[in-house]
């Protein structure tokens, strides 16, 4: 660890294998307790121990295993929770041979109710606990997160159409401390290798951006996270000499940009809600529906009322006002990068709502997406 890098910890996932392999070993061994397992991360190749708090047969064929979240230096409300996992021999004969279920506290999917367990989580699940098993035998693998329903709450699971629990989500077992002030300066370097290799780089703040960004078929080399420090990540790539910038995210945040706020984080400045509804007002919507908006308890609920208002009218409230946001967004960004720089760098921006699908892109971001796609 330098001294300017934070302590990384490890994400949910790891902690889930983790459990899952100290109930399997308890069942295979014939033992009571388990001190720690061994987890290969697979993303990054490194192997992890991790500390098992208990480990216990329930009754012959079924054990539990249970752990804590460890995220490092962040401010994650996950730390310290306990991640449980249940493991159940099955009767050898059709099916997968490991299968995965969401129990208590693993949130799903509002739209069709399928867990909230992301690929990484499946991939890190099934290569680990493969190796333990034999050919013809089968498991299954309940994740429970026994405060994951009250600690959902406290995040935007929901905006992203995830339900009544945490979801494991990630694309790494490393849990970076997103708002650790350290971890700045280890997103500039990585900026700075990324900017030897590509002219455009996409901006994407946390792992939807990454992850939506991957399947719409950019680069992974070309993303570069950058949790909530945008406004000094922009300025850095005017420094590196990147020559275009696609910002790629959650238009809860983006729209922040739109009114000058570069850091992001809504303990520091939030202002969704006033600049959705300035927006509004300058395209001459109604006063009562402009008051409605300004009333949403979230941008998505928002974006929901422009969308319920163009279905009944006919209107064309949602390209008209996210376009126009869009076309600010590149501005100030644009202009942010000057101030520090007297560079003249391109910026474009592409929003995204909670069902992963692209709300809006604005003109030179549609032009930076054709091209990098």
């Amino acid at each position: 660890m330098t001294k300017t890098q934070p302590l990384s910890g490890y994400t949910l996932p790891v902690f889930a294998c983790a459990a899952a392999l100290a109930a399997l070993r308890c069942l295979r061994e014939g033992i009571q307790s388990v001190d720690s397992v061994s987890v290969n991360l697979l993303e990054p190749q490194i192997t992890a121990e991790i500390p098992i708090e208990q480990a216990s047969v329930l009754k012959t064929g079924t054990a539990l295993g249970v752990t804590r979240s460890d995220p490092g230096d962040n401010l994650d409300l996950t730390r310290n929770t306990p991640v449980w996992a249940m493991v159940e021999l099955g009767r050898e004969g059709e099916g997968e041979q490991i299968q995965i279920v969401g129990g208590e506290g693993i949130g799903h999917h509002k739209a069709g109710g399928g867990a909230a367990i992301y690929d990484y989580a499946m991939r890190l699940l099934r290569s680990n606990l493969s190796r333990e098993i034999a050919p013809s035998e089968k498991i299954t693998v309940t994740l429970i997160l026994p405060s994951g329903r009250q600690l959902a709450t406290r995040t935007s699971n929901e905006a992203f159409g995830v339900v009544e629990g945490l979801s494991l989500l990630g694309t790494t077992g490393i849990s970076q401390p997103l708002s650790a002030p350290g971890q700045l300066e280890v997103y500039r370097e990585q900026l700075q290798q990324k900017a030897e290799l590509f002219d455009c780089l996409v901006f994407c703040i946390g792992e939807n951006g990454l992850d939506l960004a991957r399947q719409l078929g950019i680069n992974p080399e070309r993303l570069v996270k950058t949790a909530n420090w945008l406004g000094p990540l922009l300025v850095e790539a005017g420094y590196q000499g990147v020559q275009s910038i696609l910002l790629f995210g959650y238009h809860g945040k983006l729209m922040k940009l739109a009114a000058g706020i570069f850091h992001t984080h809504h303990h520091l400045a939030d202002g969704r809600r006033e600049i959705l509804t300035a927006y509004c007002a300058k395209a001459r919507m109604p006063a009562d529906a402009c008051s409605a908006i300004f009333a949403a308890a979230t941008a998505e609920e928002a974006l929901g009322q422009l969308r319920a208002l163009d279905a009944e009218f006919g209107s064309n409230w949602v390209d008209q006002i996210y376009g126009d946001i869009a076309r600010q967004i590149d501005l100030r960004s644009s202009d942010c990068i000057f101030t520090h720089t007297n560079l003249h760098i391109p910026v474009g921006s592409v929003m995204f709502g909670r069902d992963r699908k692209i709300i809006v892109k604005s003109e030179i971001g549609d032009t930076f997406l054709t091209q990098i796609c």
